[in-house]
């Protein structure tokens, strides 16, 4: 028996272009809704760090949407006990890159998915990617080329990834910033796809 799609409007808790194309290949109409929320940084707790910060910037959308189903989400990266959130800078970025070249990271993304009235879904996403040995010169090529500054890493695994990236370990979506399958599952429970 096919359930009923649910009339609630779905928000999604972001601008991040890179969270609205996933979220708009499972076949849902939503709204964007940016929000800026408090965040934590914990070095020593990267799944509690993102967890935090996602249901931070849920609790901001539900405020301004109180009658929709919101999804937010918030991802860093971890490399080496360390925490890596977007540089500053092309020098950072630069950095950044040299210093995963021919190593491993995760990927963290914590979602906070919820209805109207009732407590959000908490979940985390990891993802382990693999880099390629990186030349001076790659790592300028893909700078000037795809510009990630706005994105945890200073790399985007959608945009000339193939440059940069040996292989993943997990949810490739979730290195753009909102696991599909986690998604896909929560929409379909509550009848939004």
């Amino acid at each position: 028996m096919k359930s009923t799609k649910t009339s609630i409007p779905l928000v999604l808790g972001s601008a991040s272009t890179r969270r609205s194309k996933v979220l708009s290949t499972l076949g849902c109409t939503f709204e964007i809704c940016p929000v800026e929320a408090e965040e934590i940084r914990n070095p020593a707790d990267p799944v509690h760090t993102v967890v935090t910060n996602a249901a931070a910037k849920y609790n901001v959308c539900r405020t301004r949407r109180p009658d929709a189903a919101i999804i937010a989400a918030d991802t860093l990266v971890w490399f080496e006990g360390r925490l890596i959130g977007k540089p500053v800078d092309i020098k950072e970025a630069a950095a950044f890159l040299r210093a995963f070249s021919g190593r491993a990271q995760v990927v963290y993304t914590g979602l906070a998915m919820g209805l109207p009235g009732k407590e959000p879904d908490l979940r985390v996403e990891a993802t382990s990617v693999r880099f390629k040995p990186l030349t001076e010169a790659t790592i300028q090529t893909y700078l000037e080329q795809t510009r990630p500054f706005d994105r945890a890493g200073a790399y985007d695994i959608d945009e000339n990834g193939e440059l940069l990236i040996a292989g993943t370990s997990g949810s490739y979506t979730n290195v753009m910033g909102l696991p599909e399958a986690p998604v896909r599952d929560w929409l379909a429970a509550n009848g939004f796809i």
